[in-house]
């Protein structure tokens, strides 16, 4: 199952897969979003290591039942060849109504197929108090005319 662009990645292919992850995550639908992963990838994120769809989908749905409302914006950092580096910054609340800003780094290695193999993500949390936040879409994916990460000094 072919997931285009595929590599070798240019500019503008780089861009377009990361605004397709973008867009899956802000869906928060694990099963949507582990499609874009070959059957046997391997993830770190933060501390926690993952191998494989099953484990990356069970991950993403415990995510997202303890990250609620959350928005995510990722930008290009650099790429080449087989591989994309993103920063990406999301905003969610806890059950307590606190807010967080979550700033990171992945580096993504794709397969010939144009699925993700390899995603190893540094995360760091930060509290917000709700005035401070910057996304305020509905849900979902990000209108295309809000600002990016750059943009909006992040």
């Amino acid at each position: 199952m072919a997931r285009p662009p595929l590599p070798p990645f240019n500019a503008e292919t780089a861009a377009q897969k990361a605004r397709m992850a973008e867009d899956a995550w802000n869906s928060r639908d694990p099963s949507r979003v582990a499609l874009a992963y070959t059957e046997g990838s391997r993830w770190r994120n933060r501390g926690e290591f993952l191998s494989g769809r099953a484990e990356i989908e069970a991950f993403l749905t415990r995510k997202w039942q303890r990250e609620l409302d959350y928005r995510l914006i990722k930008e290009v950092w650099a790429f080449t060849e087989n591989r994309i580096a993103v920063r990406f910054a999301y905003e969610w609340r806890d059950d307590s109504g606190h807010w967080f800003r979550s700033y990171g780094n992945e580096n993504w290695q794709f397969d010939p197929e144009g699925l993700m193999a390899v995603r190893i993500a540094s995360i760091n949390d930060v509290v917000i108090a709700e005035a401070d936040r910057k996304y305020h879409w509905p849900l979902g994916r990000r209108p295309d005319d809000h600002p990016g990460l750059s943009e909006l000094g992040l």
